[in-house]
Formats: C-alpha cells, structure tokens, sequence
C-alpha cells in the first residue's frame, strides 16, 4: 500500500475535514484543499493563513466550526499535533492496532451518519414498491455494481423477482423490455453513472418507476427517479483506497431487506427454506459423487 496514504489515513484532522467537505461552502472547500494536501510545518496563525490562501480571519474561524471545532486555534492544536505524527510516521511503520483503529473510526462515521439520515417513512414506500412489483431490475457498475450483485443474492432468496445488471449493453437491453410494474432500482453513489443514466431513461419511457441509491441527492439519476434514498459517503469514497465504497449501500440494502421482509414475512420464509434446500441439496449431491455414493451421472 501507497505510504503516502497510509501517512494520511492516520491524520484524524485531515480525515475530519474530508468528511465534512461535501457540505462546505466553496471558500471552505479551498482552505480544506490546502490543509489536506500540506505536509509541512509552517506558520499556521490566521494572519498569516488569511494571506496565503487570500481569504479573511473569520473565513477562517466559521472554516474551523464547520469542521467540530470551537475556533481556528483549536483546529490548528489538533492539526499540528496530527502532522507532527505524520512526519514522524515517514519513517516509523505504524502499529497495526492504529491503523485498526482508523478502519473502525471510519465505519462508525459512515455507519453514524448513515443512520442520522435514513429516512424511515421512505424506506418502507420502497419496500411497498419493493412488494408490488412484478420484475425488478438492479443497475450497477464498477464497486457500486458488486452491491447491486448483493442486492439480487438476497432478495431472490426470499421470492423476489430480481436481476442485477453491471454490464452496460444488458442494462440497456432490460431497460428496453421493462414495463409499468417492471421497478428499476439505480445504484450509484456519485449518482453520475452514465450507462445507469441511460438504462434508467430507457426504462423510464417504458413506464417503469425508479429508485435511486446515492450519495448525491441532486445528482442526475437522483432527478430520474421518483425515490432517491440518499446514503452517507466520504470524498473519494468510490475510489476504494479508505474502506469498501459499497459499505454504505449495503447498509440500506438490509435495511430494505427486513422491511420488505415483515411484509408476509411466513410466504418469504417459506422461500427462503425453499431455496436454502436447493442449495444444500445441490451440494450434498457433489459430496456423494465426490464420495463414490452416485453411481449414474
């Protein structure tokens, strides 16, 4: 793993401003820009700060609020004293309970903020559009499709009519043969997908509905669908290089999975046993070839 990553991904501050940096203000986003990407010690006071990035002292002050802290000089204790230890990690390998630590301080800031803006009432219409749709279709792609994958795995489980597309050609071609009770669930977390963009107004014209999964509320898709469940993310989140980009979606895919799941819970239940059967009936089957104990094939 790249060390310069490594060096960051221990910088509390740095991580904390990243995570806020989607709700900041454009003058906010460029004294985040510098403090991110600064490795060196320097004169950090807000005179001299107000200089270098052109902007006022008390730019500076509502900049350090936004981020959890009471002033400027509170901030800047807490960002010294995280790169003293960036500096020092350079040439020092970290214990690898730390770097534990960071991945669990993600999660939970993920996991938290996820929770602060499920929205429960939306959650249940889904599930009911969920239930009363003949076919649904998934799509997908790249880190966001591995969670689309996920979201067929369980749902055809328990009864449902589901197919997940990453592929770009057969995301247009479901699309095309979808119809008023066909449910088109989107999954994209810049919510900028191109080839789920097109797919989802191919199906649009077919009469489908649709749902958007995203981190962008006002994205493009997110304007296509008539639910947008919008899910907490980090800058660069779908890069891959903090945590699973897909952690967020996964969430809200079992949060949708016990809704849909209480409504005639006994029916899906049933196909649950049912398919759990199939499965281990199928393996039990190899066992015994495996074995000797099937004679014919």
């Amino acid at each position: 793993m790249d060390s310069s990553y490594m060096i960051f991904f221990q910088n509390e501050t740095k991580q904390n401003m990243e995570s806020l940096y989607d709700k900041m203000t454009e003058v906010e986003r460029s004294i985040a820009d510098f403090f991110i990407s600064n490795k060196e010690v320097m004169d950090f006071s807000s005179k001299n700060m107000s200089r270098v990035l052109y902007v006022s002292e008390s730019s500076l002050s509502r900049f350090a609020q936004k981020c959890g802290y009471k002033g400027y000089r509170e901030l800047i204790f807490s960002y010294e004293r995280d790169l003293e230890a960036e500096r020092k990690s350079e040439s020092h390998e970290k214990d690898i309970s730390v770097l534990t630590k960071k991945v669990q301080n993600t999660y939970q800031k993920l996991l938290r903020e996820n929770f602060r803006i499920l929205d429960e009432t939306q959650i249940r219409r889904v599930a009911n559009m969920l239930n009363t749709s003949s076919k649904v279709l998934i799509f997908g792609s790249g880190n966001s499709g591995y969670a689309a994958e996920e979201f067929q795995l369980r749902f055809m489980r328990i009864g449902m009519d589901v197919n997940a597309f990453t592929d770009s050609q057969m995301m247009k071609i479901s699309a095309a043969l979808a119809d008023e009770e066909t449910l088109i669930i989107a999954v994209s977390l810049s919510g900028e997908t191109a080839e789920v963009l097109e797919s989802v107004r191919i199906a649009k014209r077919k009469g489908a509905c649709a749902v958007c999964i995203t981190a962008r509320q006002d994205s493009t898709i997110a304007k296509e669908c008539e639910e947008v469940i919008r899910v907490a993310s980090l800058k660069n989140l779908d890069t891959g290089t903090k945590i699973s980009p897909q952690f967020s979606i996964l969430m809200v895919v079992d949060v949708l999975y016990t809704y849909y799941f209480a409504n005639d819970s006994y029916f899906k239940t049933q196909k649950y046993k049912d398919t759990l059967s199939a499965v281990r009936g199928s393996k039990d089957y190899r066992t015994k070839k495996e074995n000797g104990g099937e004679k014919n094939v």
